[in-house]
C-alpha cells in the first residue's frame, strides 16, 4: 500500500495542471522514473487518470444537443468559445490546452509502460506482455480522440495527405516535437497498436472495467471503423465485443436493479469504462422532442423535464439519479448494440438491425410499446440513428457522429441562438470548424507546425 501511495503521489505530481508549460505537448515533464517491478507498472495502470478519457465535457459543448442560453456575445470564457466553434478556445498561451494536452498526457504515461515494462523486475513474461498490451490499447484510444478532433474527418481518398497530429512514442515531453503525421498514418498506428495488443489482453476485465481486455479492444475497433465509415468492419467488431464481453445492459425501467455505486467505470454495462462528469448541460428543444413519453431516460438522466422553456431541461443525472451522475465516455454494451444496428441497417439487414435496436429499447422504454418495427430500410435506419442520439447524447461521441454525417452530406447547418433568440453562430455543412485548430499553446512554441484552417 505504501508503494502504491508513493507511486500515486509521483503520478499526481507529473500530471499537475499544465499552466505555463513551454513544451510542444503542453504537458509538464514527469519526475524521476520510479517504476521498477512488474507490480509497480500494474499499479501505475490503476491510477485515476486512466479511468477517464475526457477531463471535461467541452467536446459535447460543440454538438447540436446543447442549448446554452447564457452564452456571451462576443465570447469571453471557455464555454462561450467552445459552444460557438471559435477557432481557438482561448487567447492565453499560458492557459491549459484542453483536449490536446489531456490526451497527450495519457499517451506519455502509457509510453512509460511501453518503454519500461520489458525490463521490469519480478512477475512473469505473460504478465509483462499483458501490461504492455493494455498500454498499447490505451495509447490507441487516446490517439483515436486526437485524430477525430485535430484532423479532418476520415476520407480514404485524402487520408494519405490530410495532416493529423504528432505520433509520440517517448515519455520525455521535453524532446523536440515530431512533425504532424497524416490521418492515414495515425489510423495505421491505432490499428497496429490494438491488433498487437489483442493476443495478450485478458479475456475479462470485470474486476476493473477501465483496464484493457479483448472485448474492450474489439469495442474500440468498432468505434474506429465507425468513424472511418467502414461499416462492415465496424459491425464485425461490435459483434465480437458483444459475443465476448461479460458486461450487461442496465435496465432503466427497473430502478431496483440500478447499480449501487456511483463509479460509472464499475457499472455492469461498461466494456471499457472511462468516466467523466457531464452534468448540468441544457439540452436543445428539438433533441428533447425526440424522446417518447414512455422513455425512462427522461426522468432518470434529466432534470426539470416537464419544463417547456428553452435552456431549463438539463442532462443532469446527479440531480435526479445520483448513481448515474458520471457519464461513461468509454464503450458500453448499448453502444455496441447501436453500432451493430446502424451497420446492419445500412446493409439492409433489417432483421439484425431491429434485433439490436430493440434489445436497447426494452431496457429504456416502459409499458408495452417498446419494440420498433418497420420493413422500410430508411425508416429503420433513421430510427437507429435517433436512438443512438438519445442513448449517447453527452458521451463524447455526438461530435464524431456529426463529423461523419457531414461527410455523408446528411448534416444540416447548426445554429446558436442567445436568450433573445438572436443567431450568434452557425456551423455550416462542411465547415472547417468540424476540425479543431492546433491550440495556440502548442503553436506558440512550434511556429513551424502547420495550422488547421
Amino acid at each position: 500500500m505504501k508503494k502504491f501511495k508513493y507511486i500515486a503521489v509521483q503520478l499526481l505530481f507529473c500530471c499537475m495542471v499544465f499552466s505555463g508549460c513551454d513544451k510542444y505537448l503542453d504537458v509538464e515533464p514527469k519526475g524521476k522514473q520510479l517504476l521498477k517491478t512488474t507490480n509497480d507498472f500494474d499499479l501505475w495502470l490503476n491510477a485515476s487518470i486512466f479511468t477517464t478519457e475526457m477531463s471535461s465535457p467541452y467536446l459535447d459543448y460543440m454538438t447540436d444537443n446543447m442549448d446554452y442560453l447564457s452564452v456571451n456575445t462576443p465570447p469571453i470564457n471557455l464555454a462561450d468559445f467552445v459552444y460557438t466553434w471559435a477557432p481557438q478556445f482561448t487567447n492565453d498561451v499560458a492557459a491549459p490546452a484542453y483536449l490536446w494536452a489531456d490526451h497527450y498526457q495519457r499517451i506519455s504515461l502509457y509510453n512509460t509502460v511501453l518503454l519500461g515494462i520489458d525490463a521490469a523486475e519480478g512477475g512473469t513474461a505473460s504478465q509483462r506482455n499483458s501490461l504492455k498490451a493494455e498500454a498499447l490499447l490505451g495509447r490507441a484510444y487516446s490517439y483515436f480522440y486526437l485524430v477525430n478532433e485535430y484532423a479532418k474527418p476520415y476520407d480514404a481518398a485524402t487520408a494519405a495527405t490530410d495532416l493529423a497530429v504528432p505520433f509520440v512514442t517517448s515519455d520525455n515531453v521535453s524532446q523536440k516535437a515530431p512533425p504532424r503525421t497524416t490521418t492515414a498514418e495515425i489510423y495505421k498506428h491505432i490499428l497496429d497498436d490494438i491488433n498487437a495488443a489483442i493476443p495478450n489482453l485478458p479475456d475479462d476485465n470485470s474486476g476493473a472495467r477501465f483496464r484493457g481486455s479483448k472485448p474492450a479492444a474489439y469495442s474500440v475497433l468498432a468505434r474506429v471503423y465507425l468513424c472511418r465509415r467502414e461499416y462492415t468492419e465496424a459491425l464485425r467488431y461490435a459483434e465480437l465485443a458483444l459475443a465476448n464481453t461479460r458486461a450487461t445492459m442496465i435496465d432503466y425501467t427497473t430502478p431496483a436493479s440500478f447499480p449501487t455505486t456511483q463509479n460509472v467505470v464499475s457499472h455492469p454495462d461498461a466494456i471499457y469504462g472511462k468516466g467523466y462528469a457531464a452534468a448540468g448541460i441544457p439540452i436543445a428543444l428539438d433533441f428533447k422532442a425526440s424522446f417518447a413519453s414512455n422513455d425512462a431516460r427522461r426522468t432518470i438522466l434529466y432534470s426539470s423535464w416537464t419544463s417547456t422553456a428553452r435552456g431549463v431541461t438539463a442532462f443532469y443525472a446527479a440531480a435526479v439519479t445520483p448513481t448515474f451522475q458520471l457519464t461513461n465516455s468509454g464503450t458500453t454494451v448499448q453502444e455496441m448494440r447501436l453500432i451493430a444496428a446502424e451497420c446492419a441497417a445500412r446493409a439492409n439487414n433489417l432483421t439484425d438491425a431491429l434485433n439490436h435496436l430493440n434489445i436497447v429499447r426494452r431496457a429504456r422504454y416502459t409499458g408495452t410499446s417498446r419494440d420498433f418495427s418497420s420493413a422500410d430500410q430508411n425508416v429503420v435506419f433513421t430510427e437507429v440513428l435517433a436512438e443512438r442520439r438519445r442513448e449517447l447524447p453527452f458521451h463524447s461521441l455526438r461530435w464524431f457522429d456529426m463529423r461523419r454525417f457531414d461527410m455523408e452530406n446528411t448534416m444540416q447547418a447548426v445554429t446558436r441562438t442567445n436568450a433573445q433568440n438572436t443567431v450568434i453562430a452557425t456551423l455550416e455543412p462542411h465547415s472547417p470548424r468540424y476540425t479543431l485548430q492546433i491550440p495556440i499553446q502548442v503553436t506558440a512554441f512550434n511556429p513551424d507546425m502547420p495550422q488547421n484552417p
